[in-house]
């Protein structure tokens, strides 16, 4: 049975995990180099414990139990002491993730399973930088990670049925829902979300309609509960270009290609809601969202 775990990465979803994990009863060890990312990551996951403790979700005992089941690590090794598992959630970014596996194989015990948070990099991949192949699992969670209930689980080619079946169970025990799929470029929550949002971009960039219009026919046509551009703010627009240029690579379809529209707003800096702006402007925060200047007509 796990009961100590480790998480790499105090951004948007290691602290969720990370959270997700502590409030399940689990010791978790959160990583990451920079100590001020550590205390941020804290700050966050004691931000949406107030506001699950607000809401009547739990206890402010859980709320304490919660918090002391987290303890911050800046270095690795030290991190990764006596876990059973291991989840990355550090940057999109493929040179960085094979980095990260490859010292993990070479400092973690010989039975730790490593997991990574990956939203579209090849599982098989990660697992050929270590070598331990078979203990190698996408546990692609969705953010935020605390209310979300979905679990892409995904089976790099040398993933073996045991580690699969534990890591299903184990996001089970975490009151999630996990969905097994296999390793191809973007799963399956990204290979049919990312299109999606792109054709909003291009319907966008070729005047077809403006923010507002494209957001409301899929909130009010498609009953989303948020339109694509919206939710490609809230994703990052970082984030999404990079998944698009994955699957782009990964099929070499054209059809995968990024909106240029797309390409200028991450090139401007333009992230949406973690830059403070994107299609729509958050300097007043994320409720009170406005049309960006550069869409009004």
């Amino acid at each position: 049975m796990m009961k100590k775990i480790a998480v790499i990465g105090a951004g948007t979803m290691g602290n969720g995990i990370a959270h997700t994990f502590a409030q399940c009863g689990f010791q978790v060890s959160l990583i990451d180099l920079s100590q001020d990312a550590l205390d941020t990551g804290l700050q966050t996951i004691e931000k949406n414990l107030n506001r699950m403790l607000k809401k009547e979700k739990i206890s402010q005992q859980e709320k304490s139990e919660t918090l002391s089941n987290i303890s911050t690590f800046t270095d690795m090794k030290s991190g990764v002491l006596g876990v059973d598992l291991v989840v990355e959630a550090a940057t999109e970014n493929m040179d960085v993730k094979l980095k990260i596996f490859s010292q993990l194989d070479e400092i973690c015990a010989p039975h730790v399973l490593l997991a990574s948070n990956t939203s579209s990099i090849s599982i098989t991949k990660i697992g050929a930088a270590t070598n331990r192949a078979d203990k190698v699992i996408g546990m692609h969670f969705m953010n935020p990670v605390p209310v979300m209930k979905l679990v892409e689980i995904i089976r790099g080619y040398a993933t073996s049925d045991e580690v699969t079946n534990r890591i299903m169970q184990l996001s089970k025990d975490l009151k999630k829902s996990p969905v097994e799929v296999n390793d191809y470029p973007g799963f399956v929550a990204n290979r049919i979300l990312m299109p999606m949002i792109n054709e909003a971009i291009y319907t966008l960039y070729e005047g077809v309609a403006g923010v507002e219009e494209i957001d409301t026919v899929m909130m009010l046509g498609m009953a989303h509960p948020m339109g694509p551009l919206h939710l490609a703010d809230f994703i990052g627009l970082d984030v999404c270009l990079s998944i698009l240029e994955v699957l782009h690579t990964g099929f070499g379809n054209p059809k995968y290609a990024p909106c240029p529209l797309l390409v200028n707003m991450v090139t401007a800096g333009k992230l949406g809601l973690k830059s403070g702006e994107g299609f729509y402007d958050y300097s007043e925060g994320p409720k009170n969202k406005k049309l960006s200047a550069q869409f009004i007509k």
